[in-house]
């Protein structure tokens, strides 16, 4: 009923044949006609797009709020943002790659000196950034470590642990060596899957000092030491990677403790239907910084945006929404009395035990203790059922 197919076929190449030489025609004729006008258009100029990584949760939207958005208005530059969940080993692949797609990254201390010595970031020591708000030369403004070679500080934060509210009744945890003691506190706990803190932690409550904390944890005794200690919490032990999970597995009851980012720890604690509370005893102080991928293809545009995310007042904006520490002096003096109060460095914990953490020494033993670390883990979830690591 259709006709011959094969025929129906030619007639429309045909015609599209046809159709394509009156409009290539037409083109020509036009173009005849407008001889000697500046018709052309220019080709567009690529739009630049830098890709800004960091930590996701609470964190990173008080970055975007606080310095990501504004930094977009103000430039008419788009900053696409991805996130991680630490270390350097995906720097290192884009780098040795010569695919480096990251221009700005939110590292810890450790990190941040561990790439800069191995070569993975661009080097800052030439940058210029803004003075602080009240006048004070922008490397005296900064605290002490906030600026390497390749690192421009961000925060000041923390570490601490939680325990769930119903676990415990009357005789909740106080300090970090209840953290371990699993005889008067039992039930399962979380960490981080990574060898800082929770092993400075270890040896603290098996009775070191904090002044002798690294000392005895850089010989392989020491380390053996803490994770001894560390035994103990093995039956159950739960891994976490983002900042959110700890306050999920407290609020849940799957653990009785965990350890938490202290800022994000301490805000989720106190609102509405939070089921779990926070220790600040034992607290590990570190801070963050950012740096730039070696080879990255808009690294005037990335040190453009630390410049502009690392002012007093960009700092401010994000610690306003959620505490941590700013690494500019000149940015305490831009908060609330409020918010002072909640900071990790703040005066308000000054009589708690506290650790600040030796990120130059961490950037010199990671590799041996994340090994250490690893094995231990990996022995732990061959226990079975009771010591199952998830």
């Amino acid at each position: 009923m259709f006709g011959n197919p094969l025929k129906y076929h030619r007639s429309r190449v045909a015609a599209l044949a046809l159709v394509g030489g009156v409009i290539f025609c037409t083109g020509v004729y036009a173009q005849d006609n407008t001889a000697g006008l500046e018709t052309q258009i220019p080709p567009m100029e690529p739009k630049v797009e830098i890709t800004f990584t960091s930590w996701t949760g609470p964190y990173m939207r008080s970055q975007m709020l606080g310095f990501v958005r504004p930094y977009e208005e103000a430039n008419g530059v788009r900053v696409n943002v991805e996130h991680y969940a630490g270390g350097i080993s995906e720097i290192r692949d884009q780098v040795e790659s010569a695919n480096v797609i990251w221009d700005v990254v939110d590292l810890t201390q450790a990190d941040s000196l561990r790439a800069c010595n191995e070569g993975l970031l661009e080097n800052l020591d030439d940058i210029e950034l803004p003075d602080g708000s009240d006048g004070t030369g922008f490397r005296d403004d900064f605290v002490e470590g906030a600026i390497n070679s390749c690192g421009v500080g961000v925060i000041v934060w923390a570490t601490i642990f939680g325990y769930n509210a119903d676990a415990f009744g009357d005789n909740p945890p106080t300090s970090v060596s209840d953290f371990f003691d699993t005889r008067n506190f039992p039930g399962p706990r979380a960490i981080r899957n990574d060898p800082t803190v929770v092993m400075e932690w270890a040896l603290i409550a098996d009775g070191v000092t904090q002044g002798d904390v690294y000392s005895i944890l850089q010989t392989p005794e020491g380390a053996a030491r803490a994770l001894a200690k560390m035994d103990a919490i093995k039956p159950g032990l739960v891994l976490w990677e983002n900042g959110l999970q700890p306050v999920r597995l407290l609020n849940a009851g799957e653990v009785v403790m965990s350890s938490v980012w202290a800022t994000t720890g301490a805000t989720n604690s106190v609102k509405e239907g939070a089921n779990f509370a926070v220790v600040w005893d034992g607290r590990v102080i570190e801070l963050d910084l950012f740096g730039i991928p070696k080879g990255s293809r808009y690294r005037a545009e990335a040190i453009d945006f630390i410049r502009f995310a690392s002012s007093s007042e960009s700092l401010a904006k994000m610690v306003g929404l959620l505490p941590n520490g700013p690494t500019r002096r000149s940015s305490l003096a831009l908060l609330s009395e409020d918010v002072l109060a909640q900071l990790p460095n703040g005066p308000a914990y000054d009589d708690k035990v506290s650790i600040l953490s030796d990120a130059q020494w961490w950037s010199e033993n990671q590799a041996t203790l994340k090994e250490a670390f690893d094995a231990w883990i990996a022995e732990a979830a061959q226990q079975g059922a009771s010591g199952t690591v998830r």
